[in-house]
């Protein structure tokens, strides 16, 4: 008995400290943690001070800064997959190349600005498609617009995030998010509500606090990465500067499924918010509302997921793939923890929520009882939400990229089909095509979880091609 209990006391400690263990795995996800909750902060803050002008501009505000987003997905999937591959070569002591693929993913970025400032009359035809009313229509055109003229700076931002979440030091990826939001919310203070001498410029001033905010992000990723590379000369960043095209094909090959991924997803997201839209204003300003929570809640998700991603992937360079297991194992008790607490917070507390983003006299509306029901369908998905976040990233860090790319766009496009079929054939109500949506999302993390369990990553080598 006594021999059992020892074994099971080192297993914990495996699991707790050991290689992959939670420690290790905090280590690098509790910076992207704090890093994903300061973009959740930045968009959760600008909506709130465009609520105080209208529901119109609030709606108008996540109709137009998703399809901008949507507009530079492709190519922040693609440059996305810096992290992993830097993270491989670290494991595998390679660290000379890891400097070279960050010059890659900035190459791939000054390719890409011209091809997404030329989609910029595809946001304005979808405006038009869907039905907004016009207001709404002429307001998200308005943040699109201005925001697609700062998407460099956010694809350069996120090649050089790559480097330090590869090598596993977020730190200066947290300094810059931090810097980021608190510029960007009080910038947007000013500049949205006409305060410290500005006149009110609403929605344009919401555009132009955010790219003033993530122009000051990227000097900061900027300094960090020179002043890193001068301290650790093993990166050699002087003949990292350069164009390597066996460096620039593994980024391709293995970077596009995620860039595809990122793109049809969050066109068929973009597609699913505005069929929602086009009910009429009281339900955009719900479903506004409701999404808000739950980016609030997804979002710091996604740290855990780098942080998953870059473990996974040094161990996989190292050929360490029970360690990458551990890791993953990990991930999946932190979002456990994390998704139970929202669970009971979008239950429990829906009202309140709900009321943050509403003026007395629009409390009393119909749609204030619509939106506290679509916050507390979020539950029903959130632990969901983790589990995919984790099993993907695992996938995305050992290779699998590919078949990652096909689970998540399929159901993705699933959830798009249905939204169509009920909002535009069917002409159900709001409260049941959301509910349908809300029931299907869990099959997402299902599919994950059965190819992570098939062991196929265990097999796949990525630096050695």
């Amino acid at each position: 008995m006594y021999k059992e209990k020892f074994s099971m006391n080192r297993s914990v400690k495996r699991y707790v400290s050991g290689p992959g263990g939670i420690l290790e795995l905090l280590v690098i996800a509790m910076p992207m943690v704090i890093s994903q909750a300061c973009e959740t902060v930045m968009l959760f803050t600008d909506r709130l001070f465009l609520s105080h002008l209208s529901p119109t501009h609030m709606a108008a505000s996540m109709s137009g800064g998703l399809t901008a987003f949507m507009c530079m997905t492709f190519f922040i999937g693609l440059t996305g997959y810096t992290t992993p591959l830097v993270a491989q070569y670290f494991g595998a002591g390679q660290e000379k190349k890891c400097a070279v693929v960050v010059t890659q993913a900035v190459i791939i970025s000054g390719a890409a600005y011209p091809l997404m400032l030329a989609s910029i009359p595809i946001g304005h035809w979808l405006f038009q498609i869907v039905g907004h009313s016009e207001e709404q229509q002429e307001l998200a055109q308005i943040y699109f617009d201005i925001l697609m003229l700062g998407t460099l700076l956010g694809i350069v931002r996120n090649s050089l995030n790559g480097f330090f979440c590869g090598i596993g030091k977020t730190r200066i990826v947290m300094v810059s998010s931090l810097i980021t939001m608190t510029i960007n919310v009080v910038v947007n203070y000013m500049l949205i509500l006409g305060k410290g001498g500005f006149p009110v410029m609403g929605i344009r001033g919401a555009a132009i606090g955010t790219i003033i905010g993530s122009a000051s992000g990227l000097m900061v990723v900027i300094v960090g990465y020179i002043l890193y590379h001068r301290s650790h000369r093993k990166f050699e960043i002087s003949g990292s500067l350069c164009f390597d095209w066996h460096i620039m094909k593994k980024l391709l090959r293995f970077g596009y499924p995620g860039g595809l991924e990122f793109f049809f997803n969050l066109l068929a997201f973009d597609l699913i918010v505005l069929l929602f839209h086009s009910y009429s204003l009281e339900v955009a300003a719900s479903v506004t509302i409701a999404l808000n929570w739950d980016l609030a809640s997804f979002i710091p998700l996604i740290g855990v997921n780098i942080g998953v991603t870059s473990l996974v992937g040094r161990y996989m360079g190292a050929h360490l793939p029970d360690n990458a297991d551990r890791t993953t194992q990990s991930g999946l008790i932190l979002v456990s923890v994390y998704a139970v607490f929202m669970l009971g917070l979008f239950v429990l507390f829906p009202q309140p929520l709900v009321s943050l983003f509403l003026s007395e006299a629009e409390k009393a509306k119909d749609f204030a009882g619509l939106a506290e029901y679509m916050v507390r369908m979020i539950a029903v998905y959130v632990i969901a939400d983790g589990f995919a976040l984790v099993y993907s990233g695992a996938l995305r860090g050992a290779g699998d990229t590919f078949w990652a790319m096909v689970i998540s766009v399929s159901f993705h496009w699933l959830l798009a089909a249905e939204a169509v079929v009920m909002i535009r054939v069917l002409h159900l109500s709001p409260k049941i095509s959301w509910t349908v949506v809300v029931f299907s999302i869990p099959l997402i993390a299902t599919a994950f979880y059965l190819r992570y369990r098939s062991g196929k990553w265990r097999q796949l080598k990525v630096v050695g091609i």
